[in-house]
């Protein structure tokens, strides 16, 4: 089966004045259907430009990013919203949930750029909030939810569309210790039930732990390569 991700010797400069900051050198770096990926490392070593690459966020300078067999470092920036829309799903630390829509409608917001019919639209919306766990709360706002709640109204907005990668950058950064537990299990859950793919940023060991793979950054380059504590990795390549 081909990897989810792909990426392949890639480089991303950065130019400030006269000064260029090779962020990433080199990267190669495969992820399997179904993995929880989780990247670690210090401030600046590259761990969100590597995300930013593989959401076509952002474009590298150089080398190839394949995300669900098509090549994105190569497109352009219509074709890119297009894609991501129905390819990538997206976590964020501060959940970025609108504050004056409902559960409901927060996640039917990606889905209203699709051509799907309303009907459609509906049931993936409730397809979404039944599987993190929270259809009852469809009509409460995020006002209304508690913070472990918003994220789980994150991540099934991010996994409405149905993507085929979803993306992390400190998901857990404002969850106590329970609600951060909560949310690992929802996406273990999620790969190993539905066979979705995660790659997510953290510097909490214990968010690491619960991954099926484990990649340390350091100045731009993969330094370790390792199965999470007490699991087997999938059978994805992943190269320095």
């Amino acid at each position: 089966m081909n990897p989810v991700v792909d990426i392949r010797n890639v480089h991303k400069i950065y130019t400030r004045g006269s000064e260029k900051l090779d962020v990433l050198k080199g990267v190669t770096i495969q992820v399997a259907q179904g993995e929880f990926l989780a990247l670690m490392g210090p401030s600046g070593s590259g761990k969100t430009t590597l995300l930013n690459l593989m959401a076509g966020i952002d474009t590298p300078t150089s080398g190839d990013v394949t995300v669900n067999g098509r090549d994105i470092g190569k497109m352009g920036e219509d074709q890119l919203a297009a894609w991501r829309t129905r390819n990538v799903g997206y976590v964020f630390q501060s959940f970025n949930l609108v504050p004056v829509l409902t559960a409901y409608e927060n996640v039917e917001l990606p889905l209203l750029l699709l051509p799907i019919d309303r009907k459609r639209r509906h049931e993936q919306v409730m397809t979404a909030l039944e599987v993190v766990g929270l259809a009852e709360r469809k009509k409460h706002l995020p006002s209304q939810l508690s913070g472990g709640q918003e994220q789980r109204v994150a991540i099934a907005r991010a996994i409405a569309t149905d993507p085929a990668l979803v993306l992390g950058d400190e998901p857990t950064g404002d969850l106590d210790r329970e609600n951060a537990e909560s949310m690992m299990e929802l996406i273990t859950t999620l790969c190993q039930e539905f066979q979705k793919t995660f790659v997510i940023v953290t510097h909490d060991p214990k968010v690491a732990e619960r991954a099926s793979r484990v990649l340390h950054m350091d100045k731009g380059i993969l330094v370790e390569n390792q199965p999470a504590q007490g699991k087997s990795a999938p059978p994805a390549e992943s190269r320095q």
